[in-house]
């Protein structure tokens, strides 16, 4: 069952797109049933001043790369260090077994943008 949250994001998807310049981009996949995420990041400095997304996936990856992607927004990439799966899911009022692995993608997806960056540096 999707909650109230996870059908908003569906329904109306923030940080959706690509950026042209962005700093970093970063792609992850979950292999067990193929969602695949890329976000890509804009910087000033080590502050994310912009974050988009583009997914493949079900409704509930749809809503946790939206949330995850606002999460970042604001932030400095060491900042970004402690968003985990159990935020985005708690942003998104719990998902079920079926759907937990979309936290787990967007988990997923801030440790590829750290990961990106560090072998750029």
């Amino acid at each position: 069952m999707l909650t109230d949250e996870v059908l908003y994001h569906f329904k109306n998807p923030q940080h959706q797109g690509s950026i042209e310049d962005a700093e970093i981009v970063a792609s992850v996949v979950n292999p067990a049933c193929g969602d695949t995420l890329k976000v890509y990041v804009k910087l000033d400095g080590d502050r994310i001043t912009d974050a988009k997304y583009k997914i493949y996936g079900c409704a509930a990856a749809v809503a946790a790369s939206s949330v995850v992607t606002g999460m970042l927004i604001g932030k400095t990439l060491s900042e970004i260090e402690s968003i985990k799966r159990e935020q985005v899911s708690d942003a998104l009022g719990g998902l079920s077994p079926t759907h937990a692995h979309t936290a787990v993608l967007a988990e997923d997806a801030v440790k590829a943008i750290l990961r990106t960056q560090r072998e750029k540096s």
